[in-house]
C-alpha cells in the first residue's frame, strides 16, 4: 500500500454524501472532516424527514445542535452558521426507497454529476427490530445506496459501515473477508436474500388480512426476523440483515470501489474533538447505567474473554484513512476496526474500573443518601446465574405476591420495584448472552497495513492505533464519566 501523506486533503474540493447523518458515527466522521479540511466542496447529508423544514429542525436539533461540535463552533466564532450553511447541503430521503426517497429530481441530478464518496452508515441497530423494517434499512437499504453510487459520474469509492458481529457467534481468528451471497455461519442451505424479501411480504399480508392489532403485528415481526436470523445462524435480527446487505453489495458491486467497514462495539471517544463525549446507550453502557441507577445486581458471562471496544474517534479517523487510500480502487476491501488483536482487554478490567470509579465518586440514591459500592457477581454458567436468579427475585417475589393478596396489595410497590430489577437483568442476559461469551478476536491485518501506510505526522492526526489506549486509564476516567452524562441529559 503506498503512504498516504495527507489523509485530509483527499477530502480537498470534494463532494461527499452520508446517509445516516443522526446517527453517533456518522456525526463523528461530518464532525472531523469539516474541522480537519474546511475545503471540502460539499457535504450532502441525508436525513429521514417529510420536507426541507423538518430535515432543517432535525439536522440543527441531533447534529450541529450537540456538543460533538462544539470545538468547531469555537475555532469558526459567528461564523460557523455561515460555514455549515456553504459546506452542508440537507438532504430529505430515505435509504429503504428507490433513489434514496430524493423527491426532488433536479437535486439528484446534481448530486450524480458532484459526489465523490458515499458513506452509508445508516442502518437500524435494534437487536430484534421488526424483520419488515430490518431488511428495508439494512438489506434493501444497501441496495439502493449501491444503486445510487453506480450513477454518480465521478465516484471514487463506496464506504459501506457494518459491524463485525457478522461474524455471529464463532470463535478463534476471524478474517477480514467478504461474505458470498447465501453464505450461512451454520452451513444451512437456502439463504436467497428474494425469499426473504417475499416471505415478509407475504407475513404482512396475513397479518393485515386477519386484521391483527398494530402491537401484535410488531411482535409477530420481531419474531419472525428472530427466526430467520437464528435459522441461519446469526444470534440476532440486526447483524443477520447486515451480514445480508453485505452480500448484496458485493454480489451486485460490478467494477465500483468499494470498502466494508466492520466495527466493533463503538464506545465514546478517547481524543477527539474531546474525549469522552457519547450519544445513546450502546452494548457495554447499559451494564454501567443499569449499575448507575441500582438495577443491575449480577449478570452472566466470562470476565476473561475479551471485549472488544474501540473508541468513537478511532472508527471515524479508520474511515477518513480508508476512503484516502481507496479511492478509484475497483476492488472490495473488508476492514476490522476493533482492538481484540491490537490491544485486547477483557470484561475483568471493566468491572475493575466501574469499581474504582463508583468508589471514588460514590452514587446518591433517591433519598439523597450515599449508596455503598461494591462488586456485583458475575456468574460464568448458565446454572450458577439461575440458582442467583431464583434465590435473590423469584422466590421473594412469589413471597410478595402471595403477601399482596393476603394485605389488599400492602408491599405493591416493593414487588413492583423488585419485579422490575429482575426483568431488566433477564433482558440484558438475553440481549448480550451471545456477546459476553463471544470467544472471537478480529484480524485486523488490513488495518494495520493502512496504519503502517499513514506517514508519521499524520498519525497523530488521524489515530486509529489501539495500541495507544490505557484501557484502566480510558474506562475509568474518560468513558464511564462520559455515559453517565450522557444518561443524565
Amino acid at each position: 500500500m503506498e503512504e498516504l501523506n495527507s489523509i485530509a486533503d483527499s477530502f480537498k474540493n470534494k463532494c461527499i454524501l452520508v446517509t445516516g447523518s443522526t446517527g453517533f458515527l456518522a456525526k463523528l466522521f461530518v464532525e472531523k472532516v469539516l474541522r480537519v479540511q474546511p475545503e471540502v466542496k460539499k457535504l450532502y447529508l441525508l436525513l429521514r424527514a417529510t420536507d426541507a423544514k423538518t430535515v432543517t429542525q432535525r439536522f440543527r436539533s441531533e447534529v450541529t445542535g450537540k456538543e460533538l461540535f462544539r470545538v468547531l463552533k469555537e475555532k469558526h466564532g459567528k461564523g460557523f452558521d455561515s460555514f455549515i450553511a456553504e459546506k452542508v447541503s440537507l438532504v430529505a430521503g430515505d435509504i429503504s426507497c428507490v433513489n434514496l426517497g430524493i423527491e426532488e429530481t433536479n437535486l439528484v441530478e446534481t448530486m450524480w454529476k458532484e459526489v465523490n464518496i458515499i458513506v452509508n452508515s445508516a442502518a437500524t441497530t435494534n437487536f430484534y427490530e421488526r424483520y419488515d423494517v430490518a431488511m428495508g434499512i439494512n438489506v434493501l437499504g444497501a441496495k439502493h445506496v449501491l444503486d445510487f453510487a453506480k450513477k454518480c459520474a465521478q465516484l471514487e469509492i463506496l464506504l459501506h459501515v457494518s459491524t463485525a458481529y457478522v461474524a455471529g457467534e464463532k470463535s478463534g481468528v476471524i478474517l477480514e473477508k467478504p461474505f458470498q451471497m447465501g453464505e450461512t455461519l451454520n452451513q444451512a442451505s437456502g439463504l436467497d436474500v428474494d425469499a426473504e424479501l417475499r416471505l415478509v411480504e407475504e407475513r404482512l399480508k396475513e397479518l393485515h388480512a386477519d386484521d391483527v392489532e398494530p402491537h401484535l403485528e410488531r411482535t409477530s415481526m420481531k419474531q419472525l426476523g428472530l427466526q430467520r436470523a437464528r435459522h441461519f445462524g446469526w444470534p440476532n435480527t440486526y447483524v443477520f440483515t447486515k451480514a445480508l446487505g453485505e452480500m448484496v453489495l458485493g454480489l451486485h458491486r460490478a467494477r465500483l470501489p468499494l470498502v466494508i467497514l466492520r466495527p466493533t462495539m463503538i464506545t465514546s471517544t478517547l481524543q477527539e474533538p474531546f474525549p469522552g463525549w457519547m450519544e445513546g446507550t450502546r452494548t457495554i453502557d447499559t451494564l454501567i447505567i443499569g449499575y448507575a441507577k441500582e438495577q443491575l445486581t449480577c449478570f452472566l458471562g466470562d470476565l476473561e474473554l475479551i471485549m472488544d471496544i474501540v473508541p468513537g474517534d478511532m472508527v471515524a479517523n479508520a474511515m477518513m484513512a480508508v476512503a484516502a487510500a481507496h479511492g478509484n480502487h475497483q476492488t472490495e476491501t473488508i476492514y476490522h476496526v476493533g482492538t481484540s488483536v491490537s490491544n485486547p482487554v477483557n470484561y475483568a478490567v471493566l468491572l475493575d474500573s466501574g469499581f474504582r470509579y463508583f468508589t471514588e465518586n460514590p452514587r446518591v440514591g433517591k433519598d439523597g443518601r450515599q449508596l455503598e459500592t461494591h462488586r456485583i457477581p458475575v456468574y460464568s454458567d448458565i446454572t450458577s446465574f439461575h440458582r442467583y436468579m431464583i434465590l435473590r427475585y423469584r422466590l421473594p417475589l412469589e413471597a410478595l405476591r402471595v403477601t399482596n393478596a393476603a394485605l389488599c396489595r400492602l408491599f405493591q410497590g416493593t414487588y413492583d420495584d423488585l419485579s422490575r430489577k429482575y426483568k431488566f437483568v433477564m433482558h440484558l442476559v438475553d440481549l448480550y448472552k451471545p456477546y459476553a461469551f463471544f470467544k472471537g478476536c478480529f484480524d485486523d491485518l488490513n488495518l494495520e497495513r493502512l496504519r503502517r501506510a499513514v506517514a508519521e505526522e499524520e498519525k497523530a492526526k488521524f489515530c486509529f492505533d489501539p495500541r495507544r489506549i490505557d484501557w484502566e486509564d480510558y474506562l475509568a476516567n474518560v468513558h464511564i464519566p462520559g455515559v453517565l452524562k450522557c444518561m443524565r441529559k
